[in-house]
């Protein structure tokens, strides 16, 4: 099966079967996905099989491609069909593996020879294996369709961030957040006033939704996690794009709850393949090339946090001050205790089915805080580029980063710590090393 391209000779236009009722969008639920093959045989099944004459292709850049599609969806819905076909036809040209471009051209052309009930309106055909095929890719492209509109739509408010962020180190330059219910993933930049959203994307999660439980589930995790690694697209499959970004997946709060998995990735698109379906991964986040490379060109391992969450909750960042002081406090409690020696209180804040790592249990970590304690020799422990990242769902846990240096030190460890809020109480029950 050929994939679509843009038909530019009269015989090619005037058979291109497919349609774009656009922002009508009263679009079909999204069945489940088939796959790459499937999307591009009905890319294939709505335009015409008419060679195609050789694109230039356009300097690819984040979020150019959707920004095109939406002006074209625009233009359509202002009865400007006209121009519309047009800008559609240049943006198919400068992304030929960009099906919803092609799909878009397919139906500006069909418009003009009868009315058209909804996207993708193309002539039933009987019933094979092809056209049942072409059908659940075209529920596919209405449902990417329909989220690119939709995020479009609903911007976050001006100046909001995700509620889990309360405070972030300047060290973690930039922040990730996903919501998984619009396919969204956003971009920050964490400057000195604070976090400041500097793009967003469309992107796919796993073939059967979200809250991943166990190897093979097809799902995405959701929860609060950091890129570890960006590995080199040389050594990478073509399956994975312009690269890839792993995450930390089973973090300790999903080991806790004998989670399993892992190969948890940010990554792009084969070449033959601009965008997948909302539902389409095997658990991983993928998105665009053009949109990935942007990340790849920006993000840090290990210092950049990626928040995965079914709904993304936006605040303006002062509505966090009070939570933050106030774990603040109980934080500060902790390294009192942890400065003045004090191991029966020091111990108060550890959970009794606390655990490290290689589930260290907290009988041996206690010797660890024991000769913590004594190295600092009655110096006062300081600790240094604080982020708190608070996730709430059946348990109200609390991830928690800083430098741990001595008083007169210059450097010192620096430490990852998971706090759930058991009744008012909130206690450590993973503590480690992690630079």
């Amino acid at each position: 099966m050929v994939c679509m391209f843009v038909p530019l000779t009269n015989a090619g236009r005037r058979a291109a079967s497919a349609v774009l009722l656009l922002l009508g969008l009263s679009l079909a639920t999204p069945a489940l996905p088939q796959g790459a093959k499937a999307r591009r045989a009905a890319a294939a099944h709505a335009a015409s099989t008419t060679p195609p004459v050789a694109p230039t292709p356009a300097e690819l850049r984040d979020g150019q491609a959707e920004t095109r599609l939406m002006a074209v969806y625009k233009l359509v819905a202002e009865g400007r069909g006209r121009e519309a076909l047009a800008q559609a036809e240049s943006l198919a040209r400068d992304y030929p593996n960009f099906q919803l471009a092609q799909l878009a051209v397919g139906d500006l052309l069909m418009s003009r020879t009868r009315p058209l009930r909804h996207m993708g309106d193309v002539a039933p055909e009987p019933d094979s294996a092809r056209s049942i095929q072409a059908a659940a890719a075209l529920a596919e492209l209405r449902a990417e369709s329909r989220q690119r509109v939709d995020a479009q739509r609903s911007r976050p408010p001006v100046n909001a961030i995700p509620a889990q962020f309360l405070e972030l180190s300047p060290r973690s330059r930039h922040a990730i957040a996903v919501d998984t219910s619009r396919s969204r993933l956003y971009l920050f930049e964490n400057t000195a006033q604070g976090l400041r959203l500097v793009a967003d994307y469309y992107a796919s999660v796993g073939k059967l939704g979200i809250e991943k439980e166990v190897e093979g589930d097809q799902r995405t995790p959701l929860g609060v996690y950091f890129i570890t690694s960006r590995l080199d697209p040389a050594k990478l499959k073509d399956f994975y794009g312009a690269g890839a970004l792993p995450i930390n997946y089973p973090n300790p709060l999903d080991q806790s709850r004998g989670k399993t998995g892992s190969g948890i990735w940010l990554h792009g698109t084969p070449p033959d393949q601009f965008s997948r379906a909302p539902l389409a991964t095997d658990g991983c986040l993928v998105l665009a090339n053009p949109d990935l490379e942007r990340i790849l060109r920006t993000v840090e391992p290990r210092s950049t946090p990626v928040v995965i969450a079914r709904q993304l909750q936006w605040v303006q960042p002062h509505s966090v001050a009070a939570d933050r002081k106030s774990f603040e406090a109980v934080l500060n409690a902790w390294r009192t205790a942890k400065t003045e020696g004090d191991m029966k209180r020091l111990l108060g804040f550890y959970a009794p089915d606390f655990q490290s790592y290689r589930k260290k249990p907290l009988e041996e970590w206690t010797q660890v805080l024991q000769a913590e304690a004594r190295a600092l020799k009655g110096r006062e422990l300081q600790l240094k580029d604080k982020s708190y990242l608070r996730w709430t769902d059946s348990a109200d846990t609390m991830v928690v980063t800083f430098g741990e240096v001595a008083e007169g030190a210059r450097t010192g460890p620096v430490k990852r710590q998971y706090w759930t809020r058991r009744g008012q109480q909130w206690q450590i029950f993973f503590e480690g090393v992690i630079g």
